[in-house]
């Protein structure tokens, strides 16, 4: 048997992160077991269903490189085949036609309520012998057994066990002729074949339901694993006012996706003490009984340290490419300056994110006018001239222009006019880079090239001149 699961979300907003997760475990367990990976639009919710969330959720997948094997799906595309199987068990004496009036169903709802009872239908239209006119409007309702009791093996909540007396009879076609999601759902996996269902434990009380549905038609039950809610980190739902639930904000704040899929995979699934894991370690030990049953808080300062991690160990290239996109976002022209890889190269030890190292290396690509203003007052002074007239010199006469060389002019300069290296250093660091802090100077100016460091330099000498006469 092919083992094959699927991630199913309803295109109402953007793939959050708790979604994403789900969506990761499915699709390392298809992988861990060389199985199929299925993406479904549950988009029955017609009147909130938006094209724009269909195409944050394709993107967020894609971003997070969960690539899926059938699909998308969409469910709207399929409401002749729910609504045959519905006619079907309406045949079969499996479902009944309703025509219970919402004043009816909200009075019985209330006296329930009252009465200190869970509200539940009572049944009302399932055995009745009413003749109604064929054009009288009505609902579809499954016929849940009176009976007996729902059991299943959940991967993460263990034996789970449901009296069938504590569920109503289910509405499976609204009077528009909508069919509803608990049906639609349980087709849709038998069609497709899906042996593995795993989702949010928010839907433990359907899995009874649909498990009487599959049996009526006579369908195989796949395997399930319900897995908990992610709380943020003051231990309540997470929700927008704890920072970004969206992916897509994740990479617009400079995450790389790989560090996004290490921290969703350790909130929930564990291997030992193991915190860092490449992509085909996720693959190879990822095993749903390993899913913790308990809510799990999101640590953003952890997601920053794992991003951090990725920055300085992934290939300087593939974090390149990322960095693109945030050039581009924040309008760098990236075509005129130095090879994106030696910027992640020379910032990955300083940055936490992609939008900052976009942020700060903004003056390798762009032209210095200007300098701060704190830097320069105290950086930029009279008593530098000297010193940077004199690094200006011994690089404008260096052949070969690598950091190792730059360093040795600038010792050199240091040593010559006798001073601290910060003396010598720092009126460097602000005529190169406009402002007071940055990576190795050596390393800036090797990226940043012979010409534009001497007009720089020649940028901060006329503005220490003009500061001098003022």
């Amino acid at each position: 048997m092919t083992v094959k699961t699927r991630f199913a979300p309803s295109p109402t907003g953007f793939l959050h992160v708790g979604g994403a997760r789900t969506a990761l475990y499915s699709w390392l367990h298809a992988r861990h077991q060389q199985g199929e990976f299925v993406l479904r639009i549950e988009d029955t919710d017609v009147e909130r269903s938006t094209q724009e969330a269909i195409d944050a959720i394709l993107e967020g997948m894609s971003w997070l490189g969960l690539n899926w094997d059938e699909g998308p799906y969409y469910q709207t595309q399929r409401f002749d085949r729910y609504n045959a199987l519905i006619d079907k068990l309406v045949a079969e004496d499996k479902a009944y036609k309703c025509y219970c009036s919402r004043e009816r169903l909200d009075g019985l709802r209330e006296q329930q309520m009252a009465a200190g009872e869970k509200p539940r239908y009572d049944g009302h239209c399932r055995d009745s012998n009413a003749t109604h006119d064929a054009s009288e409007p009505c609902v579809i309702r499954f016929k849940n057994p009176l009976t007996g009791s729902v059991v299943f093996d959940d991967h993460v909540r263990g034996r789970i066990d449901i009296a069938n007396r504590e569920l109503d009879d289910l509405i499976i076609r609204r009077t528009d002729g909508a069919p509803t999601y608990n049906f639609c759902v349980v087709v849709d996996d038998w069609d497709m074949e899906i042996t593995h269902v795993v989702r949010g434990e928010d839907h433990i009380n359907n899995t009874p339901r649909q498990i009487n549905i599959y049996h009526a038609l006579g369908a195989p039950v796949p395997e399930f694993a319900h897995v908990s809610m992610i709380l943020g980190d003051d231990g309540a739902k997470l929700s927008k006012r704890h920072g970004a639930v969206s992916v897509m904000q994740y990479r617009d704040d400079g995450y790389l996706p790989q560090a996004l899929l290490n921290y969703l995979v350790r909130l929930g699934w564990s291997h030992g003490d193991q915190e860092i894991f490449t992509l085909e370690e996720m693959i190879n030990l990822f095993s749903l009984d390993g899913i913790s049953k308990s809510a799990s808080a999101f640590n953003t300062d952890k997601l920053l340290w794992l991003n951090q991690h990725y920055l300085k160990t992934l290939p300087a290239e593939e974090v390149a490419s990322h960095l693109q996109w945030h050039m581009t976002d924040q309008g760098i022209d990236s075509s005129q300056g130095p090879a994106l890889a030696s910027i992640v190269t020379l910032y990955a030890d300083r940055c936490h994110t992609l939008k900052e190292m976009a942020e700060q290396s903004r003056y390798l690509f762009t032209e210095v006018t200007g300098f701060d203003e704190a830097a320069a007052k105290k950086h930029l002074r009279p008593v530098a001239a000297e010193p940077l007239a004199l690094v200006r010199t011994k690089l404008a006469a260096l052949n070969d222009w690598d950091d190792t060389s730059i360093q040795e002019q600038i010792n050199a300069a240091a040593t010559e006019l006798e001073l601290g290296m910060g003396k010598v250093g720092m009126p460097l660091r602000v005529a190169v880079t406009g402002a007071g802090q940055s990576p190795a100077i050596n390393g800036v100016i090797a990226l940043l090239g012979k010409e534009q460091t001497l007009a720089r330099i020649d940028l901060a000498l006329a503005f220490i001149a003009e500061r001098a006469q003022a």
